[in-house]
């Protein structure tokens, strides 16, 4: 099982501490830290409380990409509705799907800073939102309150999981490969014309969600470059003349 906890700009040493306790009691150890404003820390050490080894082999990465770079699927935590609408599941729906997912390679769960939670730019980077039902007009929770509620879920799931073939002949296009496809994608719309280069977000990030319905396989994303690759003006092949 390849589970990975990703917790993006964490304020607080102590939540990571809590967070990597959080895994350790559901059997999940795969954690890596987006650019933590301070770790390591004696109080992560001290809230960690006999957790000590996933701290240890924590990842720091400079970027949520990085972090995401072998993902095929990733839910991202968000309490904040968005301008556009975005799949969304509870934690014990994300945790099956998670593990589903899992059968085709690494898959994460993300966690945004304290204070401010995901930017939409996370949000694009994700296949899905992981959102806690929670009390109307009191929707926060600490941070590694929320890791436990996901990691709790998908130790239960996980223990219920039946042997049903999950897994297919072809792997999922992983977020680095989508990432790069995304970017040419843009670069191909400019280039023609369709898309407004000083405004591109609001309709990448509804080209994105079409995608992230679609979840494209690493076969189909290679279609897609391909047929790109055909499109673009630049590439003086005549298309579209």
């Amino acid at each position: 099982m390849t589970i990975r906890i990703i917790l993006v700009g964490t304020t607080h040493p102590g939540n990571i501490g809590a967070a990597a306790r959080a895994m350790k009691n559901m059997g999940i150890n795969d954690l890596m830290l987006v650019n933590p404003r301070r770790f390591p820390h004696e109080d992560a050490t001290a809230r960690a409380s006999g957790a000590e080894d996933i701290l240890e082999a924590a990842q720091i990465v400079d970027t949520l990409d990085e972090a995401l770079r072998d993902c095929v699927y990733v839910a991202g935590a968000s309490a904040r509705s968005r301008t556009i609408g975005w799949p969304s599941m509870t934690p014990r729906e994300c945790a099956g799907k998670l593990l589903q997912e899992n059968h085709n390679g690494t898959v994460a769960a993300v966690f945004g800073p304290e204070n401010s939670g995901l930017t939409n730019e996370d949000i694009d980077r994700c296949h899905t939102l992981l959102t806690v039902p929670t009390e109307p007009g009191f929707s926060s929770l600490n941070l590694a309150m929320a890791v436990q509620i996901i990691c709790y879920e998908l130790r239960v799931a996980l223990i219920g999981e039946t042997e049903e073939a999950y897994e297919s002949e072809v792997r999922p296009a992983t977020n680095e490969e989508l990432e790069h496809f995304y970017t040419h994608l843009e670069q191909v719309l400019t280039e023609g014309g369709f898309l407004d280069p000083d405004n591109p977000r609001h309709l990448m990030r509804r080209l994105r969600r079409l995608f992230v319905r679609a979840h494209p396989d690493q076969n189909e994303i290679n279609i897609l470059r391909g047929m790109l690759s055909a499109l673009d003006p630049r590439a003086g092949n005549g298309a579209g003349s």
